[in-house]
């Protein structure tokens, strides 16, 4: 009987894993591996580091990566990376959503928003998590509305050099992961300010912390603490004070600027060419969605095993307790 059941267990799991039945075969089985646990009372700064050696051994297996160029370390296996991430929701879910962070919305945008020399410079260290970083789209003042926006990044030719800045408190970015302790580089989202014009919002590469950890001179980070259920995911809020970065820190796929100031893009609309710049991230958003499923069959699972098992009340004049699935 034990053997019908398992072979029936095995069979249905491999129709529901369809496709990339091996791939998320492989992920259950790093979960599984002594170690790999999900943990839920850790202090928070050795969940985080936890968190962040787990990110970096699967680096190095390479998983993370298949969403990436094969010339970057990865293998151009964009739908076998979403089933890979969707299955990470099956263990900690601050791993889900450090791995998220790092190489979806981080490295998405590096990849689908940059060009080659920021693809030659930072990917590779991006696939080893060698560079950890950020996507800092959010703030506090404004979520979904991206356009309305309040971070600015002021192109000045005399220096060749962007100034980015926080106006107002509403403009902060906020629940950055990564930012509060491991973020090295971060990828904000500003309006782009070039020759007194506003040409919307474009992202830029700044700067949050050297390779010994320190934070450059006008930029604040805050921690925003313990989260339920997410504790090794190390969110901060990060302002900016006239921060400077080279010209070749915009991520000019859609739109550049040259040395004298010009700003130069193949898509003359601004709207359509900001909401250009947002679909080449849609990956992140569909990979989001594929965790939640992941995450929903972990509580299914377990609301079903409870509803079999527990007793409840029963029918009038019955000796027997009735099980919840039961329950009309």
């Amino acid at each position: 009987m034990a053997t019908s059941l398992e072979q029936t267990s095995t069979t249905l799991r491999r129709v529901l894993d369809g496709e990339y039945a091996e791939i998320r075969d492989r992920t259950r089985w790093w979960l599984g591996m002594p170690g790999h646990e999900p943990v839920y009372d850790l202090p928070i700064e050795e969940h985080r580091e936890r968190v962040l050696a787990w990110t970096r051994e699967l680096a190095s297996e390479g998983d993370p990566a298949m969403g990436f160029p094969e010339a970057y370390g990865g293998q151009d296996a964009v739908a076998r990376s979403v089933a890979a991430f969707e299955t990470l929701a099956f263990g900690d879910l601050s791993l889900l959503v450090k791995c998220g962070v790092q190489f979806g919305l981080f490295g998405g945008a590096v990849l689908h928003l940059g060009t080659e020399h920021h693809h030659e410079r930072y990917l590779r260290d991006i696939v080893t998590v060698d560079l950890p970083g950020c996507f800092a789209m959010t703030e506090t003042g404004h979520g979904s509305n991206v356009q309305a926006l309040g971070t600015t990044a002021t192109y000045e030719p005399e220096t060749g050099e962007f100034v980015v800045n926080t106006p107002e408190p509403e403009a902060q970015k906020d629940y950055i992961g990564s930012a509060a302790r491991d973020g090295r580089l971060a990828a904000v989202f500003a309006q782009l300010i070039v020759g007194g014009e506003n040409r919307g919002v474009h992202a830029l590469l700044v700067p949050l912390r050297d390779e010994r950890g320190a934070v450059p001179p006008g930029v604040e980070i805050e921690d925003c603490g313990p989260k339920l259920g997410l504790d090794g995911v190390d969110n901060g809020r990060i302002r900016f004070t006239g921060v400077r970065v080279p010209r070749e820190a915009l991520l000019d796929r859609y739109g550049e600027v040259s040395a004298d100031g010009e700003y130069r893009s193949t898509i003359e609309n601004p709207t359509r060419r900001f909401f250009t710049m947002l679909g080449t991230l849609v990956q992140g958003r569909v990979s989001v969605c594929g965790a939640g499923i992941g995450a929903s069959k972990v509580a299914l699972t377990m609301a079903v095993r409870h509803a079999i098992e527990r007793r409840q009340f029963g029918p009038p004049g019955g000796a027997d307790e009735a099980v919840l699935l039961d329950y009309r």
